[in-house]
């Protein structure tokens, strides 16, 4: 394939790709200011239909929603503060991105520690059955051989076999 005709591909499927904001032009406010005060509250909120998405890159009509009542708010006169307790108060703390640590979600907060102790303990418990089982396996109590001598195992096992072969042939 030629690097035009590549490149020609490539163009097509960027143009293809959705915007990385989901706010439409409609929903923008006049004052810069509030438009940016705006974005950075719908960015710190959580769209409760699409749950990974901020309400600023969803296209979720219930994110629109909820970007249209952040400007409201903020319209309104309300802080940042106000208005990100009243998207608490009306949805939960679900719908902030990064939720407070509270008696309710310490366990959220949680979780990735306890799951790191509990893999790490495993795994030294893994580790440490492996070394004793390497440890063991040359405590072998049969094998008193000191390497100064020729063991008997080894040295009539072989001298065995062939006289064996040597009378087969006969």
């Amino acid at each position: 394939m030629s690097r035009a005709r590549l490149l020609a591909l490539i163009l097509v499927f960027l143009s293809a790709a959705p915007a990385g904001q989901a706010v439409e032009p409609d929903e923008i406010l006049a004052n810069g200011a509030l438009e940016a005060r705006a974005r950075t509250i719908s960015r710190e909120l959580r769209c409760v239909v699409c749950q990974s998405q901020s309400i600023d890159d969803s296209n979720a009509p219930l994110a629109k929603d909820m970007r249209i009542i952040v400007r409201e708010r903020l319209v309104a006169g309300d802080s940042d503060d106000q208005v990100l307790k009243f998207m608490v108060d009306r949805y939960g703390d679900y719908v902030l991105l990064k939720p407070p640590v509270q008696r309710n979600t310490i366990f959220l907060w949680m979780a990735p520690v306890i799951i790191f102790l509990i893999a790490s303990g495993a795994a030294g418990a893994y580790l440490v059955g492996v070394k004793r089982a390497d440890d063991l396996a040359g405590d072998d109590p049969s094998d008193d051989w000191d390497g100064d001598e020729p063991r008997d195992r080894a040295d009539s096992a072989p001298r065995d076999n062939v006289a064996k072969a040597s009378k087969q042939e006969s």
